[in-house]
């Protein structure tokens, strides 16, 4: 579907180099902070107090945030689970203070603001479960990793593949990069969030290696640079198209999903933006600068000769 062409092809590759430097000294900056820097953890991964409390109607969670807010806490997650009447209150770990003693005065504070409040559970996370979180996390992303290499093995020539993993590696550091950074709340949310960025991005490159394939062979006449130019410039409309439409529904979350969505939003905007960027300007860059021509995408026919005999 199209809503309108493109017909004069934009000379993307002509400002390759500038924006490629541009992107590896943004991926080498994201190192850096997340080297230097590192992750401001939530209670998932660092343990914590876990309270759920339960009210006889539904409660406004901004009103429980105040509440907790008062006591003293900055690091702490509020959310509805189940029924908008039963809440769940993660506490981070306080020095000096025991599970015990941090459920006690939240849940009285929290009677004080509503006497009808009920407490249902109290857990404590150790820091060992934040440990597994973290390492199997990690293990995800690495699996998703390599399924996608595995996958533009089968799928591309070997130069598109290449090219397509590192764009994918360089959307996922730039998005630690910014929450290193920033010292933004890490948090399952927002492991999830990476590693929908990463299916999400793979899938532009994909579309924009496939036209690329596809220039080559109808455009027998064209250099590498020109099919290159051409096949981004005929999926414009549909990258335009697909991700406005995802981006209205993850602003939709940023900005209308409260706290509990906020940082998952927030790292789904970053990854759609240097989705884009990347499929175009880094997979497509490399691509060329390793070499890809129309032999790899075009084999060439074997004609069968026939030997007769007299």
């Amino acid at each position: 579907m199209e809503f309108f062409r493109i017909h004069k092809t934009i000379p993307f590759m002509r400002h390759a180099v500038i924006l490629n430097v541009i992107s590896l000294v943004t991926f080498l900056l994201a190192v850096f902070f997340i080297a230097h820097k590192g992750f401001h953890l939530s209670i998932e991964f660092t343990g914590g107090t876990v309270m759920e409390v339960a009210y006889p109607q539904a409660v406004e969670l901004e009103k429980v945030r105040e509440v907790v807010a008062a006591k003293g806490y900055t690091d702490f997650q509020v959310q509805n689970f189940g029924t908008s009447r039963d809440v769940m209150i993660r506490l981070p770990v306080v020095e000096g203070k025991t599970s015990t003693v941090q459920s006690t005065e939240v849940m009285q504070a929290l009677k004080t603001a509503d006497s009808a409040v009920e407490l249902r559970r109290v857990e404590y996370v150790g820091p060992q479960v934040g440990e597994e979180l973290a390492h199997d996390g990690l293990l995800a992303m690495l699996f998703v990793v390599i399924g996608i290499m595995i996958y533009l093995a089968f799928r591309f020539e070997w130069k598109f593949a290449v090219a397509g993993v590192l764009a994918n590696l360089h959307d996922v550091v730039i998005i630690l990069g910014f929450f290193a950074f920033f010292e933004w709340e890490f948090s399952l949310p927002v492991l999830a969030a990476v590693l929908a960025v990463l299916g999400y991005s793979v899938n532009e490159s994909v579309v924009i290696m496939d036209r690329i394939r596809e220039n080559f062979r109808k455009q027998r006449k064209a250099t590498v640079v020109e099919v290159i130019d051409s096949a981004i410039t005929a999926t414009m409309s549909r990258t335009i198209i697909t991700h406005a439409s995802t981006q209205m529904m993850v602003l939709s979350m940023l900005f209308f999903g409260g706290p509990s969505l906020h940082y998952f939003a927030l790292a789904l905007t970053i990854g759609i933006w240097f989705g884009i960027y990347s499929s175009v300007f880094v997979a497509a860059a490399i691509a060329m600068w390793l070499g890809v021509k129309r032999e790899d995408m075009v084999k060439p026919i074997k004609k069968d000769t026939e030997v007769v005999g007299g």
